[in-house]
């Protein structure tokens, strides 16, 4: 791994946002989750002062928070200062419904979004410079309440897209971690 310019930093931290417990596995807004499972493999998760789980896949850190969506921040703040980690080197990954189901969009910084367990990162971090991978779990159904969606469970065939988008996330962390996450951006993000 290098380290790119300040304007692209390198990745030393992964965490995927979601919401602990099986009741909440295979939920919408537990893609974060999945993605770093995927990226662990058979690397072993060990507990993080109660707050989440962490484990290392060659030189990069992998995290969830323990602490419930709304409330990621705390762990994710814990864990940055505990690994001396900027928040310019973290790389936090969520869904997003106002992206369609099979679309990522890496972006360097900016709001929450919406998006309650990115809001709680960026306020635990004190900055909006915080790199993030949004994973597209939309279009929400028109009526339906927003928390009801993200709790639901994708369909067979929505598995098959999410199964596929995931791959292309994964492949868009290990861009990010050689080559920079602006590398990663040029490669995997929509044209549009």
């Amino acid at each position: 791994m290098t380290q790119s310019d300040a304007a692209n930093p390198f990745l030393r931290l992964v965490v995927g946002l979601g919401n602990p417990g099986t009741r909440y596995a295979r939920t919408r807004h537990n893609v974060g989750f999945r993605l770093v499972d995927q990226i662990a493999g058979d690397a072993l998760w060990r507990d993080f002062e109660g707050l989440g789980h962490v484990c290392r896949a060659g030189e990069l850190w992998l995290a969830k928070p323990m602490t419930y969506m709304n409330d990621s921040g705390a762990f994710v703040g814990a864990l940055s200062r505990w690994r001396k980690t900027p928040p310019s080197q973290i790389l936090v990954c969520f869904d997003d419904v106002a992206l369609p189901l099979g679309r990522l969009r890496l972006r360097l910084k900016g709001s929450g979004g919406g998006q309650k367990g990115m809001q709680s990162t960026l306020q635990h971090l004190g900055t909006q410079d915080v790199p993030r991978l949004r994973i597209g779990i939309g279009p929400q159904p028109p009526g339906m309440d927003s928390a009801v969606f993200v709790l639901s469970r994708f369909g067979l065939d929505e598995e098959k897209v999410l199964a596929a988008v995931l791959d292309d996330a994964t492949a868009a962390v290990r861009v990010a971690v050689e080559s920079g996450l602006e590398a990663a951006m040029n490669r995997y993000n929509p044209a549009s």
